[in-house]
Order: structure tokens, then sequence, then C-alpha cells
């Protein structure tokens, strides 16, 4: 416990830092570390190569798409990078600290005290209200009851649902049931946001307002956003583009 202590501690500082830095400058400390990443799957005999020798470096507050054709690994080296699924070889370090040293339950804790996430199809429990599922990260990493709520209510008010925190997911639209995900990201206020095509079942109109609320957000939090995408539309808004193939980032590109 006192090593995982060490480590939000670690993040918090880098959280702090980002504030300050500009995602443009190449010169900003990485605040995510890949190197050398391999995804094997195995089911019977079948072997699956998702990911052969990723290396990557995120610079605090840069906001980062990752783009390819489906079954690239896209998917799979956010889930890796993030520490949702276990690396078959290779280290990624968040703010200096070696996911793999980390138990299940304390990689837990650190991506709900450090983390948010993002999904498409908004991973909300539809017996809770918009409020309650903002909520739930703050449960989770030990919050009290009456401060997470207060702080769910802010975050949501953050995403313009100010008005809509007593009403469960059906209720909402798509685009308001991704914003409550957005907030639900945000509540812990996470030096990094990682985002599995956050638009992707949405309208072009609610696509681009979800898309500039997160641009804000990252511009006046200065949070890393990490972003699987594969609308183009998306990536050009983004301060960098790195591309995907069999497994292995084929190029990048800055805008």
């Amino acid at each position: 416990m006192v090593a995982v202590m060490e480590r939000t501690a670690h993040f918090d500082s880098a959280r702090q830092t980002a504030h300050a830095v500009l995602p443009q400058q190449s010169t900003s400390p990485a605040i995510i570390e890949v190197e050398n990443v391999v995804k094997t799957y195995r089911s019977g005999d079948v072997v699956v190569n998702a990911l052969r020798g990723v290396s990557l470096a995120v610079p605090q507050g840069e906001m980062l798409a990752i783009m390819g054709p489906s079954g690239c690994g896209k998917t799979t080296l956010l889930n890796c990078i993030s520490g949702l699924d276990n690396v078959t070889a290779g280290s990624v370090r968040i703010a200096g600290s070696d996911l793999s040293t980390l138990s299940e339950t304390a990689r837990t804790t650190f991506r709900a005290r450090n983390m948010g996430f993002i999904f498409q199809f908004y991973n909300l429990l539809p017996v809770l209200s918009a409020a309650e599922n903002v909520e739930l990260p703050l449960i989770v990493s030990g919050v009290s009851a009456g401060s997470a709520r207060r702080r769910a209510l802010d975050a949501l008010d953050a995403v313009g649902l100010a008005d809509w925190s007593n009403h469960r997911p059906a209720q909402l639209s798509g685009g308001q049931r991704q914003r409550v995900t957005i907030a639900r990201a945000l509540v812990n206020n996470p030096a990094i946001v990682w985002a599995d095509e956050p638009t992707g079942d949405l309208d072009s109109t609610t696509a681009d307002e979800i898309m500039a609320l997160m641009e804000r957000l990252n511009r006046e939090n200065r949070q890393t956003f990490v972003i699987v995408t594969h609308d183009p539309a998306i990536g050009a808004r983004c301060d960098r583009i790195i591309r995907m193939r069999d497994g292995q980032i084929e190029n990048e590109e800055r805008r």
C-alpha cells in the first residue's frame, strides 16, 4: 500500500506539472513511456500477435490520436498502456511508475485515482442517475459520499449537464450520455484521459460538440488525452497522430 501511495504522489506531482507544459513542446517530460510492448493472445493452437514491439512516448498535456484500420491493434494498445490489460513483453511506465510492478488491486486503485476513461458506448450503469454514474470512480478510490457527490455535480456542470444530474441514461440523448461519460472521466482530475472511439456512436454534429468539449478541457486543464479513432476529422484536431498497421506503429504526424 505504501508503494501505491508513493506512485500516486508521483502521479499527482506530474499532474500539477502538466498544467504548465504546452503540448507542442517536444522537450516536455513524457508522462507515458512505452518500450517494445508485445501483446500475444492464444486460443488453443491459434496465436494472435496483437502488438509487435510498440514503443511510444507521450508528453504531458498532449492530445494524441491513435489511428489505423480495424484489427491493427489500436484498442489493444490503449488497453495495455492504460493498465486495463497486461502486456506479454516490454514495459509501460506512467509518470515513471512501471505498471507491471502493481498488483491487480493496486492497479485498479491507481487507475481510479489518476486516470479517466471515455468509451464509444458510454458504459454507464442504467439503474443509476447521471450524478451517481459520475461519482463511481471517487467512491472506488475511497472518497466520502458527500464529497463524491459534490465533485460529481461540479463535473456535470463543467460539461453542461448541471440540470440533468438526476436523470438516468435512458432519459438522455446520445450526446448527453457521452457528456456524462466525459464528466465521469474527469471527476477525479486525472492526469491522463483515455478515449476509445469517443464519437463513434454519435452523429457528426454531436461528435463535433464532444470533440470541442474535449479540446477545451485539454486546453484549460492541461490533461493528456489519448484517443483511439477511425475518424480523420478527429485525428486532425489532435496535436499528433500515430498510425498503426499489423500491431506496429507505421508512422506519425504532427498537426
